[in-house]
């Protein structure tokens, strides 16, 4: 068993969801964040209030699954990034999990 996350901006979580569906990860959780990159991105620049900080509207999905459902999402990832418009990928990371409960 491992630790799947995988972060992406509001726009995409709808899609984020159903490539879990495809990959039959029927387990996750999801929650929202705020995205930041530095250097400051344009929205930030043109803000009205320049010194006010505020990140991008992101989700955050995590699931605890195996190897072989990981590998299937990771190539519907690869598929959904490469025809992207935009500047902003699905990412997912997988951490091993020494113990659970």
């Amino acid at each position: 068993m491992k630790l799947l996350l995988v972060t992406v901006v509001e726009q995409y979580e709808k899609q984020v969801i159903d490539l879990f569906k495809k990959a039959k990860i029927e387990s996750f959780s999801g929650s929202d964040i705020d995205g930041y990159k530095t250097p400051a991105s344009l929205l930030m620049k043109s803000s009205w209030f320049p010194n006010v900080k505020g990140g991008v509207e992101s989700s955050l999905f995590f699931s605890f699954t195996n190897d072989e459902k990981i590998d299937v999402l990771f190539e519907h990832i690869k598929n959904f990034n490469t025809k992207l418009e935009t500047n902003n990928p699905i990412k997912a990371v997988v951490v091993p999990i020494e113990k659970s409960i």
